[in-house]
């Protein structure tokens, strides 16, 4: 038996070979529907790991007040969007000094540039350097950790030290061989010394996270003097359990330093981890959902191509199946021999669509600065979605081949 089947899987292979053009194009169609598959679906994947290991660093007992909301507008272009009030250095001030649930720690900052020259010694770097003020509690309540030295501390904020903690990549730049720790820096002319190095962080969307300089608030507020700077606050809960508690007694003391009356809506957003980690998973939801759909369909027409390719191969090889039926070939012997065909190519096609769907998603998340991960469930759906197309193209051909009378099949010119 098992003789037998060998046998019918080096005819299978015979035929594939001795219709090459034929076989390569049915393969192309099949891989087209495949790649399609799993190039959606990795780019998908990169995408929500990207936006999940960003969002999730902050920790889900962490929420921040900021200008706006952080969603998508959506509405008619005629609706007026609400424009909010810049979140000032009073009402930070205000918000630290009269915040005082229990368990919490607030943590302020504001972007002075995101186009600062950092020089040491002969060595400098492009403008391309953020630059951020903070309090003490900042690097903690945004998930950031201290890979060298130490962080920023009560005293440096409190006396306004001349020191700074600087991302990984700034140091490479600028200290490609020496501990970094002690030495002075200058920004905008002003001189700091490096207390710390972050962790590194990676890129977001082509925003790398890991050319930055943090420095004391009052010290960044000296150097960077412009009108309307927008700050943030950000508060993390120790205790998980009083996380709803401090949100609402931190929205109600915002609204009281904004001076808003009980019957007027928030002029700010406050806005928690996990809430957006759960907007991330719903729309990438919908994004499966549509590689689905644009996946199932291309694969259905590849369904469609494979059948009609082998029930061809069956009218042109009528004379070769009376042939093998007169010299003793059994029904499900022909039947066996077209599905291995058929079943083959299906299978060259979803080797070949895994791995330019593999290739599309890696070059997807190069270009955008994603976080690429293997698609094992994409690649076991793709593989297991190949067969089925297989399977089910190649029955009827199979059993077509297997029902053809010898007789009449040896006429057939």
């Amino acid at each position: 038996m098992f003789s037998l089947a060998r046998e019918n899987i080096k005819i299978a292979f015979g035929s594939i070979k001795s219709q090459l053009l034929r076989t390569i194009l049915t393969v192309l169609i099949i891989a087209i529907g495949i790649m399609a598959l799993v190039g959606i679906l990795s780019g998908v994947s990169a995408l929500e790991n990207t936006i999940s290991s960003n969002f999730s660093s902050m920790g889900s007992n962490t929420f921040n007040i900021q200008r706006y909301e952080f969603r998508v507008q959506r509405g008619s272009s005629r609706e007026r969007q609400k424009i909010n009030p810049v979140i000032n250095y009073r009402n930070i001030k205000d918000f630290e000094d009269t915040y005082d649930y229990p368990f919490t720690k607030v943590g302020i900052s504001f972007y002075g540039t995101a186009a600062a020259e950092v020089k040491y010694q002969n060595a400098k770097t492009d403008p391309e350097v953020a630059v951020i003020g903070s309090n003490e509690n900042f690097i903690e309540n945004s998930g950031l950790e201290i890979e060298n030295g130490r962080s920023l501390n009560i005293f440096d904020i409190g006396n306004s030290n001349a020191v700074c903690v600087i991302g990984s990549d700034l140091q490479k730049a600028l200290f490609p061989e020496d501990n970094p720790i002690d030495k002075t820096i200058s920004v905008r002319g002003s001189k700091f010394k490096v207390i710390g190095v972050l962790k590194e962080k990676g890129s977001t969307f082509g925003n790398n996270q890991d050319l930055r300089v943090i420095m004391p608030i009052q010290k960044a507020r000296s150097i960077f003097t412009n009108a309307n700077i927008n700050y943030a606050l950000s508060v993390k809960v120790d205790k998980k359990d009083m996380l709803e508690g401090a949100q609402e007694d931190a929205i109600l003391t915002f609204r009281n330093i904004r001076g808003l009356n009980p019957v007027e809506n928030s002029d700010f957003g406050i806005e928690r981890s996990d809430d957006l980690l759960n907007r991330v998973a719903q729309n990438t939801a919908a994004l499966y959902i549509a590689a689905w759909i644009i996946s199932i369909i291309t694969i259905f027409g590849s369904t469609i191509a494979l059948m009609n390719i082998m029930l061809v191969s069956v009218s042109e090889r009528t004379r070769e199946i009376g042939v093998r039926k007169a010299l003793g070939a059994k029904r499900k012997t022909i039947a066996f021999q077209f599905f291995m065909e058929t079943v083959i190519i299906g299978q060259l096609g979803g080797i070949l669509g895994i791995m330019l769907g593999i290739l599309i998603g890696w070059a997807v998340s190069n270009q955008f600065d994603l976080t690429f991960s293997t698609p094992w469930v994409a690649m076991i759906w793709a593989t297991s979605i190949a067969f089925i197309v297989a399977v089910i193209s190649g029955l009827y051909p199979a059993v077509k081949a297997a029902r053809l009378d010898p007789i009449e099949s040896l006429r057939y010119e």
